[in-house]
């Protein structure tokens, strides 16, 4: 009898394990399936489009270096290290700006996340060339009605500063300019860009197109997280293949790195930037460099004098990036 019991409590033993087993098997493939599911979802989103971001913040670092605004000539200006978002130093953050072809680097990170194939060619509209043209909209160097792919849109938005390129690249992404700006305002409230609204993609002075230098910062934090964005705002100079209009080619020269030869810190180097100037928002510069082995973003607006003057925002960025 003993036997029989001892055989049926082993038996009770052993179906209570395998019971187990099973339920921690099934348990098991449940939350394997809940993590697969999530990585598909992930992966559904196109590596250079991100449909939900986060706010990005910045935020101040102790001591902050408060720069002598004897030697600026800008009137607001930040430095943001780049990989923690820690502003190094800053004046008048704030301030309402008109950013003028900084404007170009929403309209290019745009474009980025929404057109699938940067190969696409594009034609320049004539109608829209010659508004831009009337305007005395800074150009690239396409003709009207010339075929143009995207990407050379890209480099001629960022490096010559092209109105046709910046206006083509919206019509592209969004089926008109005014979708695009849209997408514009969109972004920059998903960015945390209080102060900041759009109405153009080229940066055409507007009333009513105004950011500050801490919102171009966050901005430009979030666009050379891009890879594609940050090679086209680090190159110096970028070569069009020939088209039925330009059998030969021809080049882009950055509008910044144009402005002198030489752009060794003390301690590292300015790696790229974007240049913007109109009478109403004087010079704006935003530019990235690499300082002791982190990367730094600065961001300056105002500066007095125009595409005529001595590069006033040029000094203003050596002058921001010798504090830190």
């Amino acid at each position: 009898m003993r036997r029989r019991t001892r055989r049926r409590k082993k038996r009770n033993a052993k179906g209570m394990w395998i019971l187990n087993c099973c339920l921690l098997i099934l348990f098991s493939i449940l939350i394997g399936g809940a993590i697969w599911w999530d990585l598909r979802e992930d992966q559904k989103t196109d590596g250079r489009q991100a449909e939900k971001v986060k706010p990005l913040t910045i935020e101040t670092a102790e001591p902050v270096i408060e720069p002598d605004l004897t030697e600026i000539y800008s009137e607001s200006g930040i430095v943001v290290r780049l990989k923690d978002g820690k502003v190094m130093t800053q004046f008048n953050q704030n301030e309402r700006i008109f950013p003028a072809s900084l404007t170009k680097i929403m309209t290019c990170i745009i474009a980025i996340e929404h057109i699938e194939d940067l190969e696409e060619t594009v034609v320049i509209s004539p109608e829209r060339y010659n508004e831009l043209y009337v305007q005395e909209a800074s150009m690239a160097g396409f003709l009207p009605g010339e075929e143009a792919r995207v990407i050379d849109l890209l480099y001629g938005s960022m490096l010559p500063s092209g109105g046709e390129c910046s206006s083509a690249l919206a019509e592209c992404a969004a089926g008109s300019e005014e979708k695009f700006v849209e997408l514009m305002n969109e972004k920059a409230e998903q960015l945390g860009m209080k102060e900041t609204h759009y109405v153009n993609a080229t940066g055409l002075h507007d009333d009513r197109q105004y950011s500050t230098v801490k919102d171009i910062s966050l901005l430009l934090q979030y666009a050379l997280g891009n890879d594609i964005f940050r090679e086209i705002f680090c190159t110096k100079a970028y070569a069009v293949l020939p088209t039925p209009k330009h059998l030969d080619g021809f080049v882009f020269q950055s509008s910044m790195f144009s402005l002198r030869d030489d752009w060794t810190l003390e301690e590292g180097e300015i790696k790229g930037g974007k240049t913007g100037y109109t009478d109403q928002a004087g010079l704006c510069l935003a530019t990235m460099a690499l300082v002791r082995g982190d990367e730094y973003i600065a961001v300056t607006a105002k500066a007095d004098g125009d595409h005529s003057t001595e590069p006033y925002y040029v000094y203003d960025a050596f002058a921001l990036y010798g504090l830190i």
